[in-house]
């Protein structure tokens, strides 16, 4: 957020001309700050002219932070950094305030704009805090809407129909009534919604303003309904709500920032990087036909943290009668996340699992399922496996496959057994020995792509209820890196040192120490897909893992050295897991194209992949230096599935032979 350049300015100039506003009515300028972080904001305004400023932070370590900061920047006397929830501060002779303020600073917005709980600080600001009418940074708030049909965004909520090529015809597996019916999960979808192609939507709209929220007067955190009457742009169905906001720093409009994707931006040249605020996608309940030139009404609800949208014929007659908010009542939204969705849906991606299943599986196959809410036995079934058996080991996900098996007509035919891997029995198998255990595999509780090898695990566990020559897919797995120049996500990494003028560098060590602990020198998740970078290296692998053995006793260790064939900032290593179903069929959790001769990358768009990044993360603003080289130490840990990774950056001009 300190490398949110336009954010800054925007704010700087806000403040400036508040506080301006103030004087020239002949007033001291007294701020309240609320949600103060490094204490920017306030030294802003005290640069700006400002009087006093009262900096609120609930977050104990950012408050203390801001002490530092304020002190080093020799604002201590003219700033008060007050370390409790703006709902706690007093105002009075003995209070935290002397008296209320009469410019309020904030920044409390997310993605959603008021998920972080910004309507009701607000509303307590006024009544407590502020003077009636008082100005405010920024001074309004506007959240547009536009209505597209896009299948991809859709399949993030919604099971499609999945065709299965068979000896018999074609099968397809359909999903339950109450599946297509449930309105989804209740939380926002944000992403970085420039990284869409426009080519994977369709406009049904134009680009809708929703509602205003006016902060320099009191704001109600009380749920409310907002309806924009609209004629479609095109025909077609109606699926999903885009959406993001802008923010006016003055009351004329001014000064704004804008979130706007790059086709909704005045000026998509300028378009300022932000991984702190996205855009939204929004799931209709249900996708309605809409006819080009036939009016609708897009109607946004909103309770004190959440905003979600419907559609209707006609406007509602009271826009405080409020729909109900979302929940999933299927199941399938509580133990399959967006991602998933998208993933089980690919067709693509069945396809290659149908063609991996047709080599491995005999008409007298026994097959044993493991992964969790997967369709895999399903697939088995249908391409003519004898015996089908799937572990779901929690009640959510065995309830969910019931119903899908249920609708299916595969209640009878594929047995659901709902209990851990080792704690099988030879009951649970009706005394019969596997012949082919499958996975894709898939587990909830993975976070990271080697999270998966679990799988490893309970095929260990189960090894004794395989038959002789019993077949396990996948066969293998390996473990593979490059070495990535990030277009934008090495901000998150980068120290900031000065920001607008203002000496930041405690909180750039604060960072500093808490990334020198060994867990935050590890991998983190990210969905690349959202986050352009170019390969500096060739991929490489780094390990393999047999499934066709049981887990080693002894750790799986790999080092060496990559040279960098391209020039550039090398910010990070990316890892990623390809899962080796056969011989000739393989699944890719990273890139899934040969990088190309620029160094592009094309990502699994279904998987997060494993960002290790290099401390400290160079700066593309520096000059490049020499010819680079990375080392790497990898380790797999049996006794606890975890993989221990180190990797250096080095500069072969100082590895020269006696240096």
């Amino acid at each position: 957020m300190l490398h949110d350049k336009d954010r800054n300015v925007k704010y700087y100039q806000g403040i400036r001309a508040a506080v301006s506003r103030v004087k020239d009515r002949g007033q001291k300028a007294l701020v309240l700050d609320i949600g103060t972080g490094t204490g920017l904001l306030s030294m802003m305004a005290v640069r700006a002219g400002a009087d006093f400023c009262y900096a609120i932070e609930v977050f104990k370590p950012m408050a203390d932070a801001a002490v530092k900061i304020v002190e080093e920047n020799g604002f201590s006397d003219k700033i008060k950094v007050i370390n409790k929830h703006s709902t706690e501060v007093t105002v009075g002779p003995e209070g935290d305030m002397p008296c209320r303020a009469n410019i309020l600073v904030t920044e409390l917005f997310d993605t959603e704009l008021i998920g972080e709980g910004a309507l009701p600080s607000y509303e307590h600001a006024h009544r407590h805090l502020v003077e009636e009418n008082c100005e405010a940074v920024p001074h309004r708030a506007t959240i547009y809407a536009q209505l597209v049909e896009s299948r991809r965004m859709w399949s993030w909520n919604k099971l499609f129909p999945i065709r299965v090529q068979t000896s018999l015809g074609e099968q397809v597996i359909i999903p339950p009534v109450d599946l297509e019916r449930c309105p989804g999960a209740p939380s926002v979808c944000d992403i970085q919604l420039n990284q869409v192609s426009p080519a994977e939507f369709t406009v049904l709209s134009d680009v809708l303003p929703i509602f205003s929220v006016d902060f320099s007067k009191q704001v109600s955190s009380s749920a409310a309904c907002h309806s924009r009457q609209f004629e479609p742009l095109a025909s077609g169905r109606a699926q999903v709500v885009l959406s993001w906001w802008d923010i006016e720093m003055d009351p004329e409009g001014k000064i704004k920032c804008t979130m706007a994707p790059f086709w909704a931006h005045s000026d998509p040249e300028e378009m300022q990087w932000r991984d702190h605020w996205m855009q939204c996608v929004y799931f209709l309940p249900q996708e309605e036909p809409v006819v080009q030139g036939s009016a609708l009404c897009l109607v946004a609800h909103h309770d004190d943290y959440c905003i979600w949208y419907s559609l209707q014929r006609t406007s509602p007659e009271n826009e405080r009668v409020l729909e109900m908010r979302p929940v999933c009542d299927c199941q399938a939204h509580l133990l399959w996340n967006r991602p998933r969705f998208g993933e089980i849906n690919d067709q693509d991606r069945t396809d290659r699992y149908v063609q991996a299943l047709r080599t491995v599986l005999k008409p007298d196959s026994v097959c044993l399922c493991v992964s969790d809410g997967s369709l895999m036995s399903m697939l088995a079934h249908h391409l003519g496996a004898e015996q089908v058996f799937t572990i779901e080991s929690s009640a959510a996900s065995h309830k969910l496959m019931r119903k899908i098996f249920k609708v299916n007509h595969l209640e009878d035919k594929i047995n659901i057994i709902e209990k851990r891997p080792e704690l099988l029995t030879n009951e649970d198998l009706q005394g019969r020995k596997i012949s082919l255990l499958l996975g894709e595999p898939f587990f909830t509780t993975s976070l990271l792509p080697w999270h998966n090898l679990y799988f490893w695990y309970v095929r260990t566990a189960v090894d004794q209820h395989l038959g002789p020559g019993a077949v396990v897919m996948p066969q293998a797995a390996s473990l593979h890196a490059v070495v990535v120049e990030f277009r934008d996500l090495w901000r998150i990494r980068s120290p900031c040192g000065d920001c607008e003028g203002f000496d930041v560098h405690i909180m750039d060590d604060m960072i500093k120490r808490a990334l020198d602990f060994r867990e935050s020198r590890e991998a983190e998740p990210h969905p690349l897909w959202e986050y352009p970078c170019r390969s500096l290296s060739e991929p490489w692998q780094i390990l393999a893992f047999d499934f066709q053995q049981l887990v080693p006793l002894q750790p799986l260790h790999a080092e060496g050295t990559v040279e960098l064939r391209r020039p550039g900032h090398s910010h990070a290593t990316v890892l990623w897991m390809k899962y080796h179903l056969t011989s000739e069929c393989m699944l890719s959790t990273g890139l899934l194209e040969p990088v190309d001769p620029e160094g592009a990358c094309c990502w699994n768009p279904h998987c997060k992949q494993a960002v290790y990044f290099f401390s400290p993360a160079p700066d593309p603003r520096v000059p490049l230096g020499g010819p680079q080289t990375v080392s790497y130490v990898v380790e797999f840990h049996p006794d606890t599935g975890d993989i221990a990774m180190e990797f250096r950056l080095e500069d072969t001009q100082l590895t020269t032979p006696g240096q």
